[in-house]
């Protein structure tokens, strides 16, 4: 595909023409005559190849200036770039029940998730990411999109308490996440959830939600977030300032593993903060998919192309009309 940045710079092509016009009638007018006494002697006569060709070097001459018109109109040539680029579209499930207070992680659970989520999210290219979050009820904070800064945001204003976080709505996490992923065309459909506790709150069970990610070929990865067993201390307000109460770790591995296994993704069990970031950089390099992608640029400049022949004509045109084509009076 071609286009022309100057296609002013053709309105020269008519007025060529009419100098070329003009020129030929001139030259018809002032072609030189010789008078003979006797038509006879010209009976015989045939033009020779030379003769004929007496009026190349001034058509030579016009088509090398065509040419730099054409060359002024700017003609850019349409250049199409075809590459190989990693995108997918991923559904990060984050868990904001109350028990994601837990100080076994720094400062706790769920601002380390958003510390290390965020990380996930900066070191992604060119796929869309979403945000869901959980607790007794489920929210998308964030549709599918590839504006990874005000993703960033949404996962910094999380707080608790915005889910009311008495519970734990496993399986309605999944299943919102899975909803947000089912009219994606992307040809790779990932679901992070990341939890510390077990379903017990919701309409929609962990397996039944991982058998509705699988019929719309969505994987998911667990992660289990906790201390392994033992009781874990959670903050608590109170009059004279916090107190500090121990909960029991109620994570329901079994069932996080079967998500994972039910819809080809993996789980995966952090026990402390140096875990919950290896635990993404390994899914980080699991899910890379190539695309490939065509892109247009305008940006091949050919005129240069035609200057060069065009120089090439008016040489062979000065050359011509000085040795082999030259006339005289």
């Amino acid at each position: 595909m071609i286009r022309l940045a100057s296609p002013l710079g053709l309105l020269l092509l008519p007025l060529l023409a009419l100098i070329g016009v003009w020129v030929w009638l001139h030259r018809r007018e002032a072609r030189p005559k010789m008078k003979y006494s006797a038509l006879a002697l010209m009976s015989g006569a045939r033009p020779t190849l030379r003769s004929s060709l007496l009026g190349l070097p001034a058509l030579l001459v016009f088509a090398a200036c065509a040419l730099m018109i054409l060359a002024l109109a700017r003609p850019q040539g349409a250049r199409n770039d075809k590459r190989f680029v990693e995108g997918i579209d991923i559904m990060l499930v984050l868990d904001v029940s109350d028990s994601m207070q837990a100080l076994d992680f720094h400062p706790n659970r769920l601002e380390k998730a958003k510390e290390v989520v965020k990380q996930f999210i900066k070191g992604r290219s060119n796929d869309q990411i979403g945000l869901v979050i959980f607790a007794k009820d489920t929210f998308t904070l964030c549709p599918l999109t590839q504006d990874y800064n005000a993703l960033a945001t949404f996962v910094d204003n999380i707080k608790f308490g915005i889910a009311n976080g008495d519970a734990t709505a496993i399986g309605m996490g999944l299943s919102n996440a899975v909803d947000k992923l089912r009219v994606s065309k992307a040809k790779s459909k990932v679901a992070i959830l990341l939890t510390d506790g077990e379903n017990n709150a919701g309409r929609i069970d962990p397996i039944s939600a991982a058998e509705i990610a699988k019929q719309f070929n969505v994987r998911v990865y667990t992660i289990g977030v906790g201390s392994e067993g033992g009781q874990v201390p959670i903050p608590n307000p109170g009059a004279f300032g916090p107190r500090f109460l121990r909960i029991e770790a109620r994570l329901n591995v079994d069932e996080l593993t079967k998500i994972a296994e039910m819809t080809g993704g993996q789980f995966f069990r952090a026990t402390d903060d140096a875990a919950l970031e290896k635990i993404y950089q390994r899914i980080d390099q699991l899910e890379r998919s190539k695309v490939e992608v065509s892109e247009t640029h305008f940006f091949d400049e050919l005129g240069h192309h035609l200057m060069i022949p065009a120089l090439g004509l008016l040489l062979l045109a000065f050359a011509l009309e000085n040795s082999w084509l030259r006339s005289f009076p």
